[in-house]
């Protein structure tokens, strides 16, 4: 009887908490609609712009949801590889390169494919390596152990930029043209915010395919739902693992050198752009890929709307803004917008 009354406590309770976090969305999506009817142009650029920020988000995010999905762990080390390859990035254009604002557009295109083949190796190796130096031999550890030693690599590669690269932001020239690609009464979209897309959209579908398709990605699967079941069938875990770091590092180094063309990018960048991308791959559903990139553009656009749009709280709140919705989110829906609801103790 007391397990009875209990139970329907908890689904009461549930229904509540369910109950507000509809009339909060409710809130937010009726405040955008007014804000829509008030100027749809404004509206439309400005979403515009957050969509493709999101898109960037998107890519480091992917890299939070392979490691968790595999390891149940938040490895806080990955913003700070990223921020470390767009630094790297930007020494291999500007000083062993040489490209310039002059440089031709095949050799650009060249160099910038170049520098992806000299990068994503070198950082899925880097992010490998601290997988097998900080990770692995706390593989069998409490929860707790992992964490905090995730929290210390992320300073330790930070501080590894800052020695390389000071304190300075490192930039390139715009290679891709900020001129018009389409131009739709006042709605405009850039060459260089296309552009995004045209990188993280294949790389979805890659990573996409990859994982339901492919043996590895297979194993991938298998290892994120049981470790010890799918060692027993003959998976090799510590190279499933390891291959999930390569995979991770090698994202690392795609969203370096995005960033790096769109914006500058400093020994700190990876940490709050780090722990936005955690925040995107929670809302989209931890562990699903496809969430992962739909949640960092709906991070984007709430980030892009609050600086972009009148009547919001403006720029110095967006950190708590994109925080609170991660709080949120953890409260109303855990398990993310595509994520799956499993049953407690499951």
């Amino acid at each position: 009887m007391a397990t009875a009354v209990a139970a329907l406590h908890r689904v009461r309770a549930s229904s509540l908490i369910d109950a507000i976090g509809l009339l909060l969305l409710g809130s937010v999506l009726l405040w955008l609609v007014v804000k829509f009817f008030e100027d749809p142009t404004r509206f439309i650029n400005v979403g515009i712009i957050g969509v493709t920020n999101g898109a960037i988000f998107g890519l480091v995010a992917l890299g939070y949801t392979l490691v968790y999905g595999i390891l149940q762990l938040i490895n806080f080390a990955h913003g700070d590889v990223f921020a470390l390859s767009g630094l790297v990035a930007s020494t291999i254009i500007l000083d062993v390169l040489g490209l310039g604002e002059d440089t031709s557009v095949i050799f650009v295109v060249l160099g910038l494919l170049a520098t992806l083949a000299i990068t994503m190796p070198l950082f899925a190796l880097v992010n490998a390596s601290i997988e097998r130096i900080a990770y692995k031999p706390l593989r069998h550890a409490p929860r707790l152990a992992a964490l905090i030693t995730a929290v210390g690599m992320s300073f330790i590669v930070q501080n590894v930029s800052l020695a390389l690269y000071g304190v300075d932001y490192e930039s390139v020239p715009s290679f891709i043209p900020r001129t018009d690609a389409i131009h739709v009464g006042g709605i405009v979209i850039q060459w260089n915010k296309l552009s995004v897309f045209f990188i993280v959209i294949p790389v979805l579908l890659v990573m996409t395919w990859f994982v339901r398709s492919t043996r590895q990605g297979k194993g991938m699967r298998a290892v994120a739902q049981d470790t010890e079941a799918s060692a027993m069938m003959g998976i090799n875990v510590d190279r499933t693992i390891s291959v999930t770091f390569l995979l991770a590092g090698s994202l690392a180094a795609v969203a370096g050198l995005v960033y790096l063309l769109q914006f500058e990018v400093r020994y700190d960048t990876g940490f709050e752009l780090g722990l936005i991308a955690f925040t995107a791959a929670v809302l989209g559903g931890i562990g699903n890929l496809t969430g992962a990139v739909l949640g960092a553009m709906v991070i984007g656009c709430v980030q892009a709307f609050n600086e972009g749009l009148d009547g919001t709280p403006g720029g110095d709140w967006t950190r708590s803004i994109v925080f609170g919705i991660l709080i949120a989110t953890l409260v109303f829906r855990p398990e993310g917008i595509l994520g799956e609801r499993t049953p407690e103790g499951a």
